[in-house]
């Protein structure tokens, strides 16, 4: 099963040289050379071709019919329940992300398919938590819904800590910090901010680090903001402008314009 790279902890059993060479790719924004190391021709692997490319998606808003046939190989060669369930999560991490982009309205897709997945993967098994966020997402995203996006993320942050998933950790402190910002709770979003910068920084996961440098300052005061946004613009330059969605937060202001 290839739960552990559905979400990507940074660490492969035994040091898999594989795997290690996967992840510095994907890593560094590198989705495309890190899917072509990887055979199609296995339930796992294929699977895992098919979670890089739709990440690439959501980082870079390209890529997607190459996502698509990665998606379609990986549920042909699916066989159990559970690699059903995590084809049928990534076909509805896909459709979120082409709703959320302004690609096309998949919003639709995205609920059925995590629905299937759900029906798939049981209770308590890896991907279970993964799925969790994913659900999450669609409420706070999608369907403006943020006591059931927090529901979801704290099932799905349980989840990622009881199966030692320490990426899925980072987004799940990440969404909750938002959450919690955007009720006031300064305290605990920069906790939360915080975690989610520091197991990113460990993991060595640098197209996520800026986004989380972004969130953190959103919740920390001058200078240390400041400070936070350039070390994330410096990030985002060094990717080639990658997430691309980052670009309007980190534009600098013009000089000498006013300001509220």
């Amino acid at each position: 099963m290839a739960h552990t790279a559905m979400s990507g902890n940074g660490t492969t059993p035994g040091d898999d040289p594989l795997q290690t060479a996967v992840w510095r790719l994907r890593s560094r924004a590198c989705w495309a050379d890190a899917a072509a190391l990887l055979p199609p021709d296995s339930p796992a692997t294929a699977l895992q071709r098919a979670v890089l490319l739709v990440e690439r998606c959501l980082y870079t808003e390209r890529g997607w019919e190459d996502a698509e046939d990665a998606l379609r190989t990986a549920e042909a060669l699916a066989h159990g329940d559970e690699e059903r369930g995590a084809a049928a999560c990534e076909r509805g991490q896909l459709a979120y992300t082409a709703t959320l982009h302004g690609v096309r309205d998949r919003v639709d897709e995205a609920r059925a398919a995590l629905g299937r997945a759900a029906a798939l993967i049981p209770p308590g098994a890896p991907g279970r938590a993964l799925l969790d966020f994913r659900r999450g997402l669609i409420a706070e995203n999608l369907t403006r819904s943020p006591q059931a996006a927090r529901a979801a993320y704290r099932r799905a942050h349980a989840g990622a800590a009881a199966h030692a998933d320490p990426l899925l950790l980072s987004f799940t402190w990440r969404h909750l910090a938002g959450l919690a910002l955007r009720d006031g709770e300064l305290a605990e979003a920069r906790h939360g901010f915080a975690e989610s910068l520091r197991i990113r920084e460990e993991l060595g996961y640098l197209v996520g680090t800026a986004p989380a440098l972004v969130s953190l300052a959103d919740a920390e005061s001058e200078p240390e903001a400041s400070r936070l946004r350039e070390e994330a613009r410096r990030l985002f330059r060094l990717l080639g402008g990658v997430p691309t969605w980052l670009a309007r937060q980190l534009t600098p202001p013009t000089p000498g314009a006013a300001t509220a």
